[in-house]
């Protein structure tokens, strides 16, 4: 593979090549993450796509609602790349839902882009090598990149540490649905978009809506945010309603941090996150080398037997790391 035309190719917008940049990026093999770092150091440093994150609870129209966003944006212009990352499958690694097929017309849209990739058990429902993704689709010269994640948890806020906007999509209900989403990612959330406004369910989204502005106006206000944000906002996705309004407060806040600095400090912070993301990554990939195996098998069937203390035995395996990374 000559990996300098791969990135000259992917530089140029071409899609098949980012498809194969991307699969590179997932790969797990030790020759194919060193080809990737190749790729990304390769691609021009001067493209700035704006990267959202989108979450939400299941049956919620996230799918729906890329797909309408999606369409509205390509219409003014611009070119959206959609990471969508679906559940996997126990038994084959393999995504489930198979997002790419919902969104049909987004799909032939030769303006956009959409990679379905399987979350691998990742925490937050993030594949591992999301955050490299949306670096291949910003050096493809895409304007916006659009990340689906899975079902919505505390857990999942990760999605925020490779996002410039983290949008949380809810569903019309009652006060029982505001229990039942963690406080923690509404604290991540920059814009909550109420979804399924529109027919018998609109005055129930209205209360709804009303509610989460309530409750985030009870909490700490955030440096990053003007005044008036995080906010929360009424669309239809099946109808295209109140999607360009969403979009001008998507720049609004994106505007406001840029001439205010903290779009740049932001990136930054989220570069050291993944750094040391990826060194944790790394020490953890060497418990899966054959002899580290081996004796976390033999360690873990003496700790099972009861001959060995858990604590015990975690220090022995540390100690034997130490030794090989010695030699």
């Amino acid at each position: 593979m000559d990996l300098m035309d791969l990135a000259k190719r992917i530089a140029s917008g071409e899609r098949r090549a980012l498809a194969r940049g991307i699969t590179l990026v997932e790969s797990s093999r030790s020759d194919h993450r060193a080809q990737a770092a190749q790729v990304l150091a390769a691609l021009p440093k001067d493209r700035q796509a704006l990267r959202i994150a989108l979450s939400g609870t299941p049956g919620v129209g996230k799918s729906t609602f890329i797909e309408s966003f999606g369409m509205m944006l390509t219409a003014q212009g611009l070119r959206v790349g959609v990471l969508a990352i679906d559940p996997s499958s126990a038994r084959s690694g393999g995504s489930i839902l198979g997002d790419k097929t919902r969104m049909d017309r987004l799909s032939r849209d030769p303006s956009a882009f959409i990679r379905p990739s399987p979350s691998q058990t990742h925490l937050g429902g993030v594949a591992r090598r999301t955050r490299e993704a949306v670096a291949l689709c910003e050096g493809a010269g895409f304007d916006v990149v659009l990340i689906e994640t899975v079902g919505v948890g505390q857990s999942e806020t990760v999605a925020a540490q490779m996002a410039d906007l983290f949008l949380l999509l809810l569903a019309p209900a009652g006060g029982d649905e505001l229990q039942g989403v963690k406080r923690g990612i509404m604290e991540m959330a920059d814009i909550i978009l109420v979804n399924k406004a529109d027919g018998d369910l609109e005055p129930l989204a209205t209360r709804t809506c009303a509610d989460y502005a309530g409750a985030l106006r009870l909490m700490r206000k955030r440096s990053q945010d003007p005044d008036g944000f995080p906010k929360a906002m009424m669309v239809s996705a099946l109808h295209e309603q109140g999607l360009q309004d969403a979009w001008g407060e998507m720049q609004a806040l994106d505007g406001w941090r840029r001439n205010n600095g903290f779009f740049t400090s932001t990136r930054a912070l989220q570069a050291q996150y993944w750094f040391e993301e990826d060194v944790r990554t790394a020490l953890l990939a060497q418990l899966d080398e054959k002899g580290i195996r081996e004796e976390m098998r033999r360690l873990g069937a003496n700790v099972a037997c009861g001959d060995v203390d858990p604590a015990v035995a975690a220090q022995k395996m540390l100690a034997v790391l130490r030794d090989m990374n010695r030699g």
